[in-house]
């Protein structure tokens, strides 16, 4: 289970950005064919961040859907996973430009008075 190893780079990022302030939320973006399995990166979230600035946190996760580039016609166009034609030309040669994504998107830390 990489998500392990995932969630531990995401929460030592998360605490670096806070500075020392307390995490209160996360919000992951995660594509469909990042190969990560969502629930399984909400149990490393549960289980890694007890006793981290993130203890109590909220995890928020953005699933996404693939987005791609045609280079026949030049159609930017979202797709479900598996249906990669071009929506313009039925070209099947698209670039992927996302999808395969992985990111802490932000993090929400207390207002300092």
């Amino acid at each position: 289970m990489h998500e392990l190893s995932l969630m531990t780079n995401l929460l030592d990022d998360a605490v670096a950005a806070a500075a020392g302030a307390p995490v209160r939320a996360m919000r992951v973006r995660v594509g469909p064919l990042s190969g990560i399995v969502v629930d399984s990166l909400r149990f490393a979230f549960e289980a890694l961040s007890p006793g981290t600035p993130a203890d109590g946190a909220r995890l928020d996760i953005e699933e996404t859907a693939p987005s791609l580039h045609c280079p026949r016609c030049g159609t930017d166009f979202s797709t479900p996973v598996g249906s990669y034609d071009c929506p313009s030309c039925g070209a099947t040669d698209g670039e992927l430009r996302s999808g395969n994504e992985l990111e802490l998107v932000s993090i929400e830390v207390p207002d300092h008075v």
